[in-house]
């Protein structure tokens, strides 16, 4: 929604006060006293363009959206819409029965794989202090007495050149190095294997990336679902912003940082809101930006409400916008007035308002052209021209 106003009445943010004339602007409401016993301000008149008011919606700081990773049926669930979790709580579980299942068994395989390279380091320990070249019971050789065939035919062969002792050694000691390797592999892939399957586990439950509360849920305990499908919506609200569609024409006025008026459906005055992303894109087909507002903590609202922002408009020329504090007003009937201190005595002067300001002052259309002085809080007795 955009509706267009030409010389807008100007709030807070677009009250950067220029004095023009002879036009004292004071942002102190608090008046001074007359001789007469009257506590007055000047009439303010500041220097204003045009404005335009967007429609935006109110939505959370951030927001996401927790899909399943995994097939199963959803065991639990944290709370239903407006449950306050903290970061780190689970907010959903899937039933994984069969992947703990797969877990035990992978621990299983570590303990097989942990004593397997136990035995190893045995093995390749005695083959180090106890070469199998030198047992005894080692070469049955010939049908001798393993002793005499230990001693005499060993060495022959040796002799011959038929046999290496030491390099069978070295041989043997290799192969028990090799099996050492072997088993620190099989160890290693069975602790990999323990790592996937909890990898594995987390996609079997969802939890708090942040503070933050339940906005919607779209499943119940009970409900099968597969990858992809949403489980819940789950923000952060603490802090809220407003998201509007601004015009090409109109974005082009904006800046990061800059504080704009904007004012929710949910009722009360205007606050100034500041401008916190724009998107580099406008979209091709409506020919706007998105833009993103961050609102003051505590502002009173929720996400899904109705907003509406004042940018200013750049294609309208400035002009002089007059207006005056608020308790300067006293109403005739149905018309708004305000009394003048003209030579000393009060001077009635109706007037035509328009929107009240956030310094705690309202426009005056016309009836005012600044460098008047108003009395503020008149008695209801008070005369004109007396």
């Amino acid at each position: 929604m955009l509706r267009i106003t030409r010389i807008a009445p100007v709030l807070a943010a677009f009250a950067a006060a220029v004095l023009t004339g002879s036009a004292a602007v004071s942002q102190d409401h608090s008046g001074t006293t007359s001789p007469g016993g009257y506590r007055t301000a000047p009439v303010m008149v500041s220097q204003v363009g045009g404005s335009a008011i967007v429609g935006g919606t109110v939505i959370p700081y951030k927001e996401i959206t927790v899909s399943a990773q995994v097939p199963g049926r959803i065991t639990y669930l944290a709370g239903v819409e407006g449950h306050r979790a903290e970061t780190g709580e689970v907010l959903v579980k899937i039933d994984d029965a069969n992947v703990q299942a797969q877990r035990r068994a992978a621990i299983s395989q570590i303990s097989q794989a942990e004593a397997a390279l136990r035995n190893s380091y045995m093995q390749y320990s005695r083959e180090l202090y106890s070469p199998r070249v030198n047992s005894v019971t080692g070469f049955p050789g010939m049908g001798i007495p393993a002793t005499f065939d230990q001693f005499f035919t060993r060495g022959f062969s040796e002799v011959m050149g038929q046999s290496d002792s030491g390099l069978e050694r070295q041989a043997d000691l290799y192969a028990q190095g090799v099996g050492v390797d072997q088993a620190s592999s099989g160890l290693a892939a069975a602790q990999a294997n323990l790592e996937a399957i909890d990898a594995t586990l987390q996609d079997f439950q969802a939890a708090a990336a942040f503070d933050g509360i339940i906005m919607r849920k779209h499943i119940e305990v009970g409900d099968t679902v597969q990858p992809g499908m949403p489980l819940i919506d789950y923000a952060f609200i603490d802090y809220l912003r407003i998201e509007a569609d601004v015009p090409v024409r109109l974005a082009a006025g904006l800046s990061e940082g800059m504080l704009v008026p904007a004012r929710l459906d949910s009722g009360g005055g205007a606050i100034e809101a500041r401008v916190a992303q724009i998107y580099p894109v406008a979209d091709p087909k409506r020919h706007t930006v998105t833009v993103k507002f961050d609102l003051p903590v505590g502002t009173s609202g929720g996400p899904g409400m109705y907003a509406e922002v004042t940018v200013p408009d750049a294609s309208v020329p400035t002009q002089g916008q007059t207006s005056v504090p608020m308790e300067a007003l006293v109403w005739r009937g149905s018309l708004p007035a305000v009394f003048l201190l003209d030579g000393g005595k009060p001077s009635l002067r109706i007037v035509r308002v328009g929107y009240p300001l956030a310094n705690g002052t309202i426009s005056v259309i016309s009836g005012l052209v600044g460098g008047e002085t108003v009395i503020l809080s008149p008695p209801s007795a008070l005369i004109s021209g007396h």
